[in-house]
């Protein structure tokens, strides 16, 4: 037995278990061929001197890497930064390490993402919006424990996360008409995303409920970002008719979308509503404060993090399940507080 005071190197467990060093390395890594034999010779070596080499998980009988992937469609703004603070948080107080990538929206960048992490994580976590499920289904098959979060999968092979962005749009511009409006314009979101799909189409439903008139014009083109908000915000400006009240699919967008109608000398609320949807910690620090639908985002992050330190845990000895995450509808003053236009 080692001493406690001393580090076994990987030349001792070599010469134990009469192998040489780059034997070692390859069962450690799982990297190259070695005999089953020799490989399980040398796994009961290292545990029994205690070895654990640098960086590597603390089972050496599992071999794990003791680390979860995260693959994101994109790292910039508040929203990704959230999902990661949550993973982070939960993926921390298990033991594990994160390691992240942009996997975009197209399958090429997603198989060279997950080619990527391929050996040096122990299951992975994935938000792909953009791709759908035979895209996904065929990249992730040979992926051990897969947590899917926001994405257009329902494979139940998988476990689910996904937010219930139907509803929070719909209550949304319930809200704005509730407080009068009948103009009202809406910024989508990416072409293709299963988020923007969703948003637009409880805007829509909303609409009909109440037999207001949906105009094709003020459905402006977005892409989830601050400039994409500016640039929608401004063809709206341009048009003859305008309208009292702007959803903008995500926060970044609306967030843009202020800035537009501040620098065109747009009064928000009293002249244009402005509202977004995710509830970003910016939200409540614009001017004025932006109204709109809070999304759970570090929570998603969380849970998706403990479901896959289960399935991990479990050995694959789970059963996948699929979680719709409610929303809510938090108002500030970008919206404004009185009854405008019409009446109901």
């Amino acid at each position: 037995m080692a001493d406690s005071h001393h580090r076994v190197t990987i030349k001792e467990v070599a010469a134990r278990a009469g192998v040489s060093v780059a034997t070692i390395s390859r069962v450690i890594n799982g990297k190259g061929p070695v005999r089953e034999s020799t490989s399980r010779r040398v796994m009961e070596t290292a545990q029994a001197m205690r070895y654990t080499p640098h960086g590597v998980a603390r089972s050496l009988s599992m071999r794990r890497a003791h680390t979860v992937g995260l693959l994101l469609p994109d790292l910039h703004g508040e929203f990704f930064s959230e999902v990661i603070r949550g993973i982070d948080a939960v993926a921390q107080r298990h033991g594990y390490h994160m390691l992240v990538s942009s996997s975009h929206s197209e399958q090429s960048a997603l198989e060279a993402a997950l080619d990527a992490m391929r050996g040096r994580v122990d299951g992975l976590i994935v938000m792909s919006p953009d791709l759908d499920q035979e895209t996904l289904r065929s990249s992730l098959a040979a992926c051990s424990a897969v947590v899917l979060l926001n994405c257009a999968a329902t494979d139940p092979g998988f476990d689910t996360f996904n937010i219930d962005n139907v509803t929070g749009a719909r209550t949304m511009t319930r809200h704005l008409l509730q407080l009068g409006h009948r103009r009202i314009a809406f910024i989508k979101g990416a072409e293709g995303n299963v988020d923007a799909v969703e948003r637009l189409r409880g805007f829509r439903l909303a609409l009909r409920a109440a037999r207001v008139e949906r105009r094709d014009a003020w459905e402006i083109a977005g892409d989830f970002t601050e400039g994409g908000g500016y640039r929608a915000a401004s063809l709206l400006l341009a048009q003859p008719c305008r309208p009292s009240a702007l959803f903008a699919a995500n926060d970044s967008m609306a967030i843009g979308a202020l800035s537009a109608l501040s620098d065109a000398a747009v009064p928000v609320p009293d002249e244009m509503a402005v509202v977004g949807f995710d509830d970003i910690p910016i939200a409540r620090y614009t001017n004025p404060p932006l109204t709109s639908v809070h999304v759970p985002i570090t929570q998603l992050g969380e849970l998706a993090t403990e479901k896959l330190v289960q399935s991990l845990a479990s050995g694959g000895r789970w059963r996948p399940n699929s979680q719709t995450l409610p929303t809510a509808l938090v108002v500030r003053q970008s919206c404004g507080g009185t009854k405008v236009g019409a009446a109901e």
